[in-house]
């Protein structure tokens, strides 16, 4: 009987793995020398144990942790991505960095006076010319709209009165609030008094006077050039005035509310500027914020015109009855279509109460950095311009000494823009000598 045959067994090698679990790793021993370690691959870390060092105890289980290497820097660099370099700046980028943004603040803020005051007496006297007396209404439109833009501004629900807290405090409005009124009132109201447009601009150029006479009594002081040019202004503004009331003397009654309308712009020009010198002295105390001012001057100034209140309902309604303008080929169709829905004289009162709160913006923002006397020049000038086109558009005949007397306003806001420059100069020179003597 033959015995069966037996097959040798074959020595099985023993494999250690790592345990998922927090507990120490479990490892298997055998004598076979052919023992392999899984528990952290080679290619992971150059430093990787084996589990013959757990099993040794030459190194704990607890520090058998799998590392992490941040392979980015190799894939970027096999990629060929790399940082940019860092290019230090440059002598023009840094002056293009002081200086455009200057600039661009000088250039919105020319635009807003040039181009809002402008346009604003462009339908200023395009209504003045068929309505006089509507100084009332066209006063009121004005702080209307400059109110209720700077309502939705100023809005806070959680502010006290749903408004944004002040800067400046209400009972230094106060006093802002019933000078400008009152300027307002009695510019406007000037046309009812046989004062042209082209001869109220040149006439409320004069204010440069009365500033600098204000301003000397409040303690300033001025070069002997600047007042030179104030003087020329001045001199041009009188010209002007005598010219034009030449062909206003024909009668007695002429002449005598000519000179009436005289008498309200003067003591319009003192009030504006004891204004110009009080918000200066505002801004230099509590800090340049002209949106409050701007904002607060028309809206609490609105309930003052209830004294008003009949008259602009007339002159209201004088306006409603014009008949529409014409489509303007150059226009788009929606402007066509509300130009030929509105009355025109309306169309003119809410475009001059537009342009109104444009000139109105520019103003605040040159009175925020300049003072009272600078603005009083670049007003005069900006005067000047619409003074040309007054001429240009409405046909407006001047005699040859109203002419004269505007060339003369133009001579002197120019001398005075060019003194004004030169103080600048010196008191940069003096300041840069000042701060190294500290040094």
């Amino acid at each position: 009987m033959a015995k069966p045959r037996r097959t040798p067994k074959k020595p099985s090698a023993t494999t250690t793995t790592p345990s998922t679990s927090s507990s120490s790793p479990s490892t298997t021993s055998t004598s076979s020398p052919s023992t392999t370690s899984l528990s952290t691959p080679v290619s992971e870390a150059p430093d990787a144990m084996s589990s013959a060092d757990l099993h040794n105890g030459s190194v704990s289980p607890r520090e058998s942790k799998t590392q992490e290497i941040d392979a980015r820097p190799h894939l970027e660099a096999a990629a060929g991505i790399s940082k940019a370099p860092e290019v230090p700046p440059t002598i023009y980028g840094v002056l293009a960095q002081c200086t455009v943004p200057a600039w661009m603040s000088t250039v919105v803020m020319v635009s807003l006076i040039f181009g809002g005051c402008c346009s604003n007496v462009f339908a200023l006297e395009a209504i003045i010319k068929q309505e006089p007396h509507a100084g009332h209404l066209i006063t009121f439109a004005q702080f209307a709209l400059v109110a209720l833009e700077g309502l939705i501004y100023h809005f806070d629900p959680s502010g006290p009165y749903f408004l944004k807290p002040r800067q400046i405090p209400l009972r230094r409005w106060a006093v802002q609030i019933a000078l400008f009124w009152l300027v307002s009132i009695m510019n406007n109201q000037a046309f009812a008094y046989n004062i042209s447009v082209p001869v109220h601009i040149i006439l409320r150029s004069g204010g440069s006077m009365t500033t600098l006479l204000v301003g000397w009594c409040w303690g300033k002081r001025y070069s002997r050039v600047q007042v030179i040019s104030v003087v020329i202004l001045t001199v041009g503004c009188v010209l002007s005035a005598l010219a034009d009331g030449e062909g206003m003397g024909k009668t007695e009654a002429s002449m005598s509310r000519f000179l009436t309308g005289l008498g309200i712009l003067f003591v319009a020009q003192l009030l504006s500027a004891i204004m110009g010198l009080y918000i200066e002295a505002t801004y230099t105390k509590y800090g340049n914020n002209y949106r409050e001012g701007l904002f607060y001057t028309h809206a609490l100034g609105l309930p003052l015109f209830l004294v008003f209140s009949n008259s602009i309902k007339e002159q209201f309604l004088k306006l409603l009855s014009t008949p529409p303008l014409s489509p303007l080929p150059f226009l788009p169709p929606v402007l066509n279509r509300i130009i030929t829905a509105l009355p025109h004289k309306v169309l003119y009162l809410i475009l001059n109460a537009l342009t109104q709160y444009v000139c109105v913006r520019g103003v605040n923002i040159l009175g925020s950095v300049s003072s009272a006397l600078t603005v009083t020049i670049v007003l005069n000038i900006r005067k000047l311009v619409s003074l040309w086109l007054s001429i240009w558009l409405f046909g407006n005949n001047l005699s040859g000494g109203v002419m004269a007397g505007a060339g003369t306003v133009f001579v002197g806001g120019l001398v005075y823009g060019l003194e004004s420059q030169r103080q600048r100069a010196m008191a940069k020179r003096a300041a840069k000598n000042s701060a190294k003597k500290t040094n």
